[in-house]
């Protein structure tokens, strides 16, 4: 009897705290940082590592067609490859990338944009 009443006890308290929770809050939202220059090393490698290269390595796997691992692959990707048209297309678009994920925060994109329309800045 006292372990059902415990039981019970535990679930109803679980239901109230998930039930507490909310993200319906704007008190931690800020607006958009503009970066003022965007360089590869400071703003878009991040991004490539951590979006780009469990597919497109050195080598890459997966089908990736070419690596993204360091400046001169990334630059040539931009400039030769397609790069922000594939990241751009709507997520389930063929072609579209990151492959069968979702499709990159716009604000990421937007800096790969930026970097580009800079002169693709090492």
């Amino acid at each position: 009897m006292k372990i059902i009443f415990f039981q019970r006890a535990a679930l109803l308290a679980g239901v109230l705290c998930i039930m507490g929770c909310t993200t319906a809050s704007t008190d931690d939202l800020t607006e958009p940082v503009e970066i003022e220059q965007i360089t590869y090393t400071e703003h878009v490698r991040p991004i490539t590592t951590n979006n780009c290269v469990r597919c497109h390595s050195n080598p890459p796997v997966n089908g990736a067609p070419m690596p993204l691992t360091t400046y001169e692959f990334v630059k040539n990707a931009v400039e030769t490859r397609g790069l922000l048209d594939r990241i751009q297309r709507p997520e389930g678009t063929p072609g579209a990338m990151p492959l069968g994920g979702p499709r990159l925060p716009q604000n990421l994109i937007d800096i790969i944009v930026q970097w580009e329309a800079e002169g693709l800045l090492e």
